[in-house]
């Protein structure tokens, strides 16, 4: 069997240094021609762009604004990208981002703060001229955040925000999302409604539960513990929470959720018992999903502004990019909640 021999050939990026060299023209004359100069000659600039073109050259934009103390790039970094309320975030920050000139690294944490942490490191490593969070479920320390600021790099939260300190933040009003959504289902009629609620550590989450118990308490309705229930909100959490919830109590008649996506499993489930929805369990989410509109019947869900939230938080860090940092005091953007009301939740069409 004859030997394999294996090349290595390794493909040399052209430079303006290359193309000066072959050309013995300096590299500030080589520079000038190709940003079109006009102290530079026609003739010259047209040997300067041929060879351009033979050796492929593209210039190093990044290289260059580094050299000028900038990336033009931002940092973002989100728990996932599933569902609408992230992806639509991200348009908004994009729209804003590159209508300013500037590129989006987008990191996804996967709800894990081990994930978030090592985003955090590449983009400071890429130095990004500001960073862009939504926390992770699991975020609990946040040393590798308190690291972004400490190195002077504008640092913007969105939704899941750290409460704690004194950030910038764009977050929509959850705790009247989650009143408004309860009140819906008391005013359809609703006497013993659910709640399968998110971690309570995370601002988004506690804000929701909060306006759940507060609206049964305007109604003089108890706050049952057998009718809330948390967990970490994806579909199978709400398809097992609300087996839970139905097993604790039979007779609840209304369900608010803190995200669709455990709704959907808890409609699962709902229909699995054989109870009509909205006649035996009238139904209320959060994020306004896009499949709220494909499923039976379409689900009623507080709308969160994501576009608007993307567009608010990336605005805020590109200030904070031209003032310098330290020169801003935090900024805390709260948006409004609308209440979608679909056919989960309409026992009485005129209430």
């Amino acid at each position: 069997m004859p030997d394999l021999f294996i090349f290595a050939v390794a493909i040399h990026r052209a430079s303006i240094s290359d193309l000066a060299a072959q050309l013995n023209l300096s590299v500030s004359t080589v520079s000038r021609a190709l940003s079109n100069h006009s102290r530079i000659s026609d003739a010259t600039k047209q040997r300067v762009w041929e060879l351009a073109r033979q050796l492929h050259y593209q210039p190093n934009h990044l290289a260059a604004a580094l050299r000028k103390g900038r990336s033009n790039t931002l940092g973002l970094v989100i728990p996932h990208i599933d569902g609408q309320f992230f992806a639509l975030v991200v348009k908004g920050i994009e729209t804003v981002a590159n209508q300013a000139g500037f590129n989006i690294m987008i990191c996804q944490s996967n709800e894990k703060v081990a994930q978030e942490r090592k985003n955090i490191a590449a983009l400071l490593n890429a130095q990004v001229d500001g960073i862009l969070v939504s926390l992770s479920l699991s975020t609990h320390d946040f040393q590798h955040l308190d690291e972004v600021r400490r190195r002077g790099i504008p640092l913007v939260f969105f939704d899941r925000i750290m409460e704690s300190a004194q950030v910038s933040a764009v977050v929509l009003d959850d705790y009247q999302g989650g009143y408004d959504a309860v009140s819906h289902l008391l005013d359809q009629g609703c006497q013993r409604i659910a709640h399968l609620g998110g971690p309570q550590h995370l601002n988004i989450c506690k804000n929701r539960f909060k306006g759940y118990t507060d609206a049964l308490q305007s109604y003089n309705c108890p706050i049952d513990p057998a009718l809330i229930h948390f967990s970490d909100l994806s579909m199978q959490d709400g398809r097992d929470g609300m087996g839970i919830l139905l097993r604790q109590a039979p007779d609840l008649d209304g369900v608010f959720a803190c995200n669709d996506l455990a709704l959907v499993g808890a409609m699962q489930m709902v229909k699995q018992q054989g109870l009509r929805i909205p006649q035996d369990v009238a139904l209320a989410g959060f994020s306004n999903e896009l499949f709220d509109s494909l499923t039976e019947p379409m689900l009623t869900s507080v709308d969160q502004r994501c576009e608007e939230m993307g567009q608010t938080a990336v605005q805020m860090l590109l200030d904070m990019i031209a003032a310098g940092d330290q020169t801003l005091t935090p900024r805390h953007v709260v948006l409004q909640p609308t209440l979608l009301v679909r056919e989960s939740s309409q026992r009485n069409p005129f209430a």
